[in-house]
């Protein structure tokens, strides 16, 4: 059974990976007071997987707002030490970082986007990333370590983080509902997302334990189908029992980001190949999950909401 090093366990995406490696690894999962991967040194990490001595390191750290400053620490520093680390404490051990759509940038509409395509991220969130996922890449073709970047597409499930627009929405939806409005008011682009199931994305992460790796270190991990961010709101309130009018209101601060890229979509060819892997989860099932952790009433239901 491999031995896991999961960093970033405490986090969203890290909570569901960590719950799934749980039961098929030999699972460390340090704490972030004792592994903060952006403000430990180098010799630190480094000591810390030579004591775990991992057959695979997680790495499901980031951030999703602050500057770029932040994304850079967040993403690209963590990813050159974490390289580093891995190469001398436990040069046979494989290196999983945990990537991101927004790698790619605006692509044709209708374009079910592949890893090969040219990525030209528009953000300093999605540049961050592309240039660790691109330092994964060098560090596996020079043969320094074995790497495989998971490019995660946007997930959904329960313990989304407040910034996320479907976690906003479901916190609406429930006070609107136990306020008894009948609406609410909510800013929303014109834009088509590709929405993955965490539990999804934890399988996938499981999967590439386990997988051979050549020279496709790259891998999507998606839905492979793309939904109109209205529809999506709309079908989190009929999940919920709303059945109040969402209207058009203010945009959050960070809304620009998503409106610069209308469309995304995940060609997931690779991913059966190189992982054996498909989603198995509908959106309609990613919604209920969320609801039912992050929005449903924790004791009665409210007037106008079904039961969780």
């Amino acid at each position: 059974m491999n031995r896991v090093l999961l960093l970033g366990a405490g986090g969203f995406l890290g909570r569901h990976i960590g719950a799934v490696l749980a039961g098929h690894t030999v699972l460390r999962s340090p704490t972030r007071a004792q592994c903060d991967l952006v403000r430990m040194e180098l010799p630190e990490l480094t000591a810390l997987v030579a004591r775990e001595r991992p057959d695979v390191v997680v790495s499901a750290a980031g951030r999703i707002v602050g500057s770029g400053l932040d994304f850079v620490r967040a993403h690209v520093v963590t990813t050159a030490k974490l390289i580093e680390a891995v190469a001398v404490a436990a040069p046979g051990a494989r290196l999983i970082r945990i990537g991101s759509a927004a790698e790619y940038g605006v692509v044709p509409y209708g374009l079910a986007v592949g890893e090969d395509h040219p990525a030209a991220p528009v953000s300093e969130y999605g540049l961050s990333h592309l240039a660790a996922t691109r330092l994964a890449q060098l560090a596996g073709d020079a043969g320094r370590l074995d790497t495989i970047v998971l490019r995660v597409f946007n997930p959904v499930g329960p313990g989304m983080p407040a910034g996320n627009m479907l976690a906003r929405v479901t916190a609406m939806v429930r006070a609107a509902a136990a306020g008894g409005a009948g609406d609410i008011a909510l800013g929303l682009h014109d834009t088509y997302r590709d929405l993955v199931d965490v539990r999804d994305v934890a399988a996938a992460v499981l999967a590439a334990t386990r997988c051979a790796v050549g020279a496709e270190r790259v891998v999507n991990v998606g839905s492979g189908r793309a939904a109109a961010t209205r529809d999506v709101v709309r079908l989190l309130a009929d999940v919920a029992g709303f059945p109040g009018e969402i209207r058009p209101g203010t945009f959050p601060p960070d809304a620009t980001r998503s409106a610069a890229v209308p469309w995304m979509c995940a060609d997931l060819d690779r991913a059966r190949r190189v992982l054996g892997w498909a989603p198995a989860y509908d959106l309609t099932d990613s919604l209920r999950a969320l609801w039912r952790a992050d929005g449903a009433p924790p004791t009665r239901p409210v007037a106008g909401v079904a039961a969780g």
